[in-house]
């Protein structure tokens, strides 16, 4: 699948939201919301963004989900290794597993490493003389661990042009809202002070993420995706627990009626 028109784009997000649901029910598993807020972006790069000399780290691990809906969206996994999520001997378990796949290089989960991870490989690209950008996604509440802070000051102080962060911003954590457990707003303007290149945006609307990555830049990018935990199911949208929470059958039956009606909306 290749995303195209807005349209296009609509029918891919909403079918790869439809699968990723399954895989999840299937599994029996939860973080479903924060694979839902990451979900478009994912799609978009690996559909849109990423060559073969790109490197793509998903910092946020429990999103792990989105990640392999993206990739077989992509065609680079199939429905035979989506049924096997979460599974006994799995490559697909709930953080990614370095190195089996070309588009995992590393194992993430434990927050706030792959920033780091990200400008150590984006630093040795720029000293070998490879091509190619690292592309690195975090969540806000990750950006409460000074590790952050820490590749963000050796991003910018290496002049990381080959580096591009971006921040799914849906505004829930754990245990609340970013505001109420460790506020770190206005997170535009924090991340500015930095020196650095920063761009905030819809993280919903992929012409927003296409524009934003093809404005040229000079230094490490960061782009703050404001997005809706649990984007595409009415009941999810903007709420805790579904941060954890696994569906329930009649919940999965629910959610895939309301994206079978809006996959007919845009069909």
């Amino acid at each position: 699948m290749r995303q195209g028109t807005p349209e296009t784009s609509h029918l891919i997000a909403t079918r790869a939201r439809a699968r990723l649901l399954r895989m999840h029910f299937e599994a029996g598993t939860g973080h479903i919301g924060g694979n839902l807020s990451a979900l478009d972006a994912m799609l978009h790069l690996h559909l849109r963004a990423l060559g073969e000399a790109d490197l793509f780290v998903l910092s946020k691990g429990h999103a792990a989900g989105a990640l392999y809906v993206a990739l077989w969206a992509a065609g680079l996994l199939t429905e035979a290794d989506l049924r096997t999520f979460h599974q006994d001997g799995t490559l697909l378990a709930g953080h990614p597993i370095a190195g089996w796949h070309k588009r995992i290089p590393f194992a993430t989960g434990s927050l706030g490493h792959g920033l780091g991870l990200a400008a150590g490989a984006a630093l040795a690209k720029r000293l070998r003389g490879d091509p190619g950008t690292v592309y690195c996604m975090l969540s806000d509440g990750e950006c409460e661990e000074g590790s952050i802070w820490e590749a963000l000051i050796f991003a910018r102080h290496q002049r990381l042009a080959n580096l591009v962060v971006l921040i799914d911003a849906n505004g829930l954590q754990a245990f609340g809202s970013t505001e109420e457990v460790a506020s770190l707003g206005p997170l535009a303007a924090r991340l500015r002070g930095f020196g650095l290149r920063v761009e905030e945006i819809d993280g919903h609307a992929p012409e927003q993420l296409e524009a934003a990555l093809a404005r040229g830049r000079g230094e490490p990018l960061v782009i703050v995706l404001r997005t809706v935990k649990g984007r595409g199911v009415s009941f999810m949208e903007g709420r805790m627990e579904w941060h954890y929470l696994p569906l329930s059958e009649e919940q999965y039956r629910a959610a895939l009626r309301e994206l079978a009606a809006a996959e007919l909306a845009f069909a």
